[in-house]
Parts: structure tokens; sequence; C-alpha cells
């Protein structure tokens, strides 16, 4: 008879039922409504802040101190240019702190059930964080 002892198994069944939690909770695609508010707020909010203005709790301890993203427009003469933030978001356009090219902050965060890097999966959340961020720009 197999002997498991019982701290062992009970921290192995705690930590699968951890990880498959948070397998089922990762959407297969955006959900409907706020889903940009929803994806920003996971994976951009801890160094942009919960409001985008670059304060979140970890960007004080980056190198590069994060932009406020709610200035995207102003400061590019009062227009909100969705394929400049497209490229910064899917890594075309390199941002000091989010890696090299192929390397966004997130890494895999944003691929597909299959692991397609450019599935109709990824290209929904990725407009859905623009479409956020056009709505969030100060006036």
């Amino acid at each position: 008879m197999l002997r498991i002892p019982t701290a062992s198994f009970t921290l192995v069944l705690i930590a699968g039922c951890v990880a498959a939690t948070a397998w089922a909770q990762t959407p297969a695609s955006p959900p409907p409504g706020p889903a940009g508010a929803a994806l920003f707020k996971m994976y951009c909010a801890s160094c942009h802040g919960t409001t985008a203005k670059g304060d979140g709790p970890v960007a004080a301890l980056l190198r590069h101190r994060p932009p406020d993203l709610t200035l995207l427009a102003k400061r590019n003469k009062g227009t909100f240019d969705p394929e400049t933030v497209r490229r910064v978001i899917d890594g075309r356009q390199p941002v000091k702190g989010h890696g090299g090219w192929d390397m966004p902050v997130w890494g895999d965060a944003f691929r597909g059930p299959e692991g397609a890097a450019d599935g109709e999966h990824v290209r929904a959340r990725i407009e859905a964080l623009v479409d956020f961020l056009g709505s969030i720009q100060l006036k």
C-alpha cells in the first residue's frame, strides 16, 4: 500500500486546486462589456496604476517610471493614435521596461488556447485594451 504523508498530500492538493481555479478563470476571449478595463486591471495596473496615471504599486521599483496613460492623446497633439498603442501593447514598438520586440511584459498572457500569438483571441484582447485606453484620455 502506498503511503503519502498527509502534509505533502495536502500541499499538492491545494496547489492543484489553485492552478485549476486560475486556469478556469482565464477566459478564452474577453468577456463582453468592460473587457478592456478588466484586462488593464489584470495586466497593466500593477505598474501603470488603477487610474493609469503611472502610479501602480510596482512603479517605484522600476528603473523607468511608467507613463501616465491618460495623457497619450495630449502628448500626441490631442489625437489618440490606436495603431501606435496597438504596436506598443503587442510588442512591435518596444518601450523601455516592456522588454524587446519579442517580449511584451505580459509574455504569454494574451496567447489563445492553442498558443497562437496572432490569433483572434490575442487581437480581441489587444483591441479591448486599446479601446479602454482611448476611453480614458484626458481632454
